[in-house]
């Protein structure tokens, strides 16, 4: 379902996705089955969306980003593609970020180009993330900083990266 206020330029759209009124996703975008896309969302061109992915309001994706299957993106989520930005000085190459499988980025995060964000890694809310997270690593903070693990159920847990609730099975 593509809303009828959505302006949607790629014909790279998986089965059952939703895009919601005000976004605009760019010739160049691909995006996979059953994703969510929520109102006033901005892709670009270069960018590649898993399947099963949500992305809330307010975010825009810039050339350069991927986000892999069952990837959680939080309202107005903030990313950067250029380190060195200034205006109509475009650089050879865009940074390339990449979100692994499963992991969750909270409302108003920022995360700086050119990092990769580990599966089943979850980013608090408010953090500015300057650094390569680990598989199933809890960041959070001003900058960002790793406070420990995530079971991939989403729940805190230790280094075994398995919590008792549900003992560690894939989602």
């Amino acid at each position: 379902m593509i809303h009828i206020l959505a302006d949607v330029q790629t014909q790279s759209i998986g089965k059952d996705t939703t895009i919601w009124q005000f976004c605009v996703i760019l010739k160049g975008a691909v995006i996979g089955s059953n994703c969510n896309i929520n109102a006033s969302v901005l892709i670009e061109n270069d960018v590649i969306i898993g399947n099963n992915v949500t992305i809330k309001s307010g975010v825009q994706i810039w050339d350069g980003i991927t986000l892999e299957d069952n990837v959680f993106i939080g309202p107005n989520v903030t990313f950067t593609n250029d380190i060195l930005p200034r205006s109509k000085h475009y650089p050879k190459e865009f940074m390339k970020t990449i979100i692994k499988k499963g992991a969750s980025l909270g409302a108003n995060s920022t995360i700086v180009g050119g990092v990769t964000i580990g599966e089943y890694a979850m980013i608090g809310a408010g953090s500015v993330l300057t650094k390569n997270v680990g598989v199933q690593e809890l960041w959070y903070g001003n900058p960002a900083k790793m406070k420990g693990y995530v079971c991939t159920c989403g729940q805190k847990c230790d280094q075994s990266l398995s919590c008792t609730d549900c003992k560690g099975k894939t989602i």
